[in-house]
Order: C-alpha cells, then sequence, then structure tokens
C-alpha cells in the first residue's frame, strides 16, 4: 500500500538544529550590547536594585570592580548614570560623575568603550531632568540645553567616547555638538535618546538613579517633554531632527513596547545606527517570570534581545548585556 507523503513545506528547514543555525535571518552577538552602570556617591558598599538581577548601585569602588568582571566576561561597552550627593535647582556640579569617568578610563584605557548618560534627573532637587520655573510646572527649555551641553563637555574631556543625553529637551543635540567642537572633542560621539517615550517601565531605574519626581513641584511626571505613547509620529519629528543637529546614533526606548516605532524609524532613517534599550521594567518583568518559574530567563531575554534587532536595532542597552556571550551561545545560568 503506498502511503502519501509527509507534506512538510516550509517545515523542512526548522526539523534540524543545525540547519535552524543557517537559515537564521537576524543573528546576536555579544559585541551589540551596552551594559548600564549606575554609580552613587557616598555610597560605601554596593546596593541591589529592586527587581534587577545582578544589577546595582555601585560604589566608586565597586564600579570599578564591576567593570573588570564584566570585561572578563565580553562585554566592552558601557552607559554611566552618576548619582551625585549634591542636589540643586541650576548652575550643576558634574564633578562627581566627571571623576568615574575618569577613573574607568585611567584603569582600562582603549579596552572599554564609555557612553555617559546625560541628563539632569539625578542632580535636581526635583527629580525632573531640567531646570524648572519658578512656578514648579514647566521645564525650562533653553536653560536646561545650557546645562546639559556644560555636562557633555565634561564627560567627554573626562574620557568617555560617547555622550548620551536622555532629557528630551528640543535642540539640546545641536546646542551639546557646538559644545564639544568648540572644546576639541569633535571626535566625541553623540547617542541620542531620539525616541523617548513617556513609559510606566521605568521604576526601577529611577530607585537606581534617584530620580523619580518629588517635592514641592506641580510637574507630576515626565508627560509635558517625553513622548506620548500615543503619538509615535513625534518620534519620527525628533528623529529627523537629532540627526540633522548632528547625533551619530539614535535611540528608541523603551524597546518591546515600540518595536513598531523602532521598524518605522529604522525605515525612515536606514543609514543611521539605532539603538534600542531594555528598559529596566522590561528587565525586571523576565526576571520576575523567571523567579517564579514561568519562564526560562536566558531563553525570554535572548527572544526579547532578538525581537529588538528584528525591528532594526543593530546596538541593544540591556541590563543583562553582561550575561549576553553566555546566553547567546546556549547557556541557561
Amino acid at each position: 500500500m503506498n502511503l502519501p507523503k509527509e507534506q512538510l513545506g516550509l517545515r523542512r528547514l526548522r526539523l534540524n538544529p543545525l540547519t535552524r543555525e543557517l537559515v537564521r535571518e537576524v543573528r546576536l552577538s555579544h559585541e551589540q550590547f551596552i551594559q548600564p552602570h549606575f554609580v552613587v556617591e557616598g555610597l560605601k558598599e554596593r546596593e541591589g536594585v529592586s527587581g534587577m538581577t545582578d544589577v546595582f548601585r555601585e560604589s566608586c569602588d565597586s564600579l570599578l570592580r564591576q567593570v573588570e568582571a564584566d570585561l572578563e566576561q565580553g562585554v566592552n561597552k558601557l552607559l554611566l548614570f552618576g548619582v551625585p550627593a549634591k542636589k540643586a535647582e541650576s548652575d550643576f556640579d558634574f564633578d562627581f560623575t566627571a571623576g568615574q569617568l575618569a577613573a574607568i578610563r585611567k584603569q582600562f584605557g582603549a579596552d572599554v568603550w564609555i557612553s555617559a548618560d546625560v541628563c539632569l534627573c539625578s542632580a535636581t532637587t526635583h527629580g525632573h531632568c531640567g531646570v524648572i520655573n519658578d512656578m514648579g510646572d514647566h521645564i525650562l527649555n533653553t536653560a536646561t540645553v545650557g546645562q546639559l551641553a556644560r555636562a557633555a563637555a565634561a564627560f567627554a574631556e573626562a574620557g568617555a567616547d560617547c555622550v548620551a543625553p536622555s532629557d528630551m529637551m528640543d535642540g539640546r543635540i545641536a546646542a551639546i555638538r557646538a559644545a564639544l567642537d568648540a572644546d576639541h572633542c569633535e571626535r566625541t560621539l553623540i547617542m541620542s535618546y531620539a525616541a523617548k517615550f513617556h513609559s510606566g517601565l521605568y521604576g526601577p531605574f529611577r530607585e537606581a538613579a534617584d530620580s523619580a519626581p518629588r517635592g514641592n513641584v506641580k510637574l507630576a511626571d515626565r508627560a509635558t517633554y517625553q513622548i506620548d505613547p500615543a503619538r509615535p509620529g513625534d518620534a519620527l519629528a525628533a528623529a529627523q531632527r537629532d540627526a540633522a543637529e548632528g547625533a551619530d546614533i539614535l535611540m528608541v526606548k523603551p524597546g518591546l513596547p515600540y518595536l513598531d516605532v523602532l521598524a518605522q524609524l529604522k525605515n525612515e532613517l536606514p543609514t543611521c545606527p539605532w539603538a534600542a534599550y531594555e528598559v529596566s521594567g522590561e528587565y525586571a518583568a523576565i526576571e520576575l517570570l523567571a523567579e517564579r518559574g514561568l519562564a526560562d530567563r536566558a531563553r525570554a531575554h535572548t527572544e526579547a534581545w532578538t525581537s529588538l534587532a528584528r525591528a532594526g536595532a543593530s546596538i541593544i542597552i540591556s541590563y543583562g548585556a553582561r550575561h549576553a556571550k553566555r546566553w547567546l551561545s546556549g547557556a541557561t545560568t
């Protein structure tokens, strides 16, 4: 009796693990990853961050030890968030963060690529990302941009390869580029948080960076300067503006909820390198699933990273970057 041939169609490309390796369209490498770090002035010992496995608020000493440990795991690119002890409302002091950048550069030299977050939220008395007006209901754009340009120049002088403005003020890329060039730091890259949305997924980060809005101000949140999740068109306008003003790398933040935006922006600006930030809430959600036994940690993070690359990101900023080399090789821990 002649049996009908099994109809496999597309499944033939999936039946064998070695075949699956050959035909993958999206390939990730640990070389694409940037590891965020938080360093806190005055901290004596590192502290864990709620919901963020293997993520810490570092002391000055523990920061250097962690960078060294990350290098051993194949992670040689970092994004530094400095948290100064002294808070202000204007005329900010950037010496603490600049000092940590200089210390990393002195110890590790050209073995690391250092990017520095440029924002004011960790340095303000009120936790917002800029200079606030007397009424407490508005971020002053021009005054804030001036302070951001000062910070970027200080961080570049301290040894940052890249400055990453995350504030979402208008015109800050042009001002930072001008400040860098005037300070003979024309080789310093700008990685713009071009499409940073007013998301509910930043909670663990704000704990780590001491940057939650607070105090006696009328602005309860960042809705007046971060992009409304329901206005994706603003992301394109902001990205086009930042590219024209001199940004070298453009970023979408958060990652997974904005894959459609990332894909559109990559299509509209295909020659720009695109970064995606797997933010603290995204990372913590996967960690919680893994903690409850509802997901395999390495597999879930790898799947999320693959989706970011599939949508157009060539650079991935993730709190799990220090595990990327092992996880991408198939390790489960």
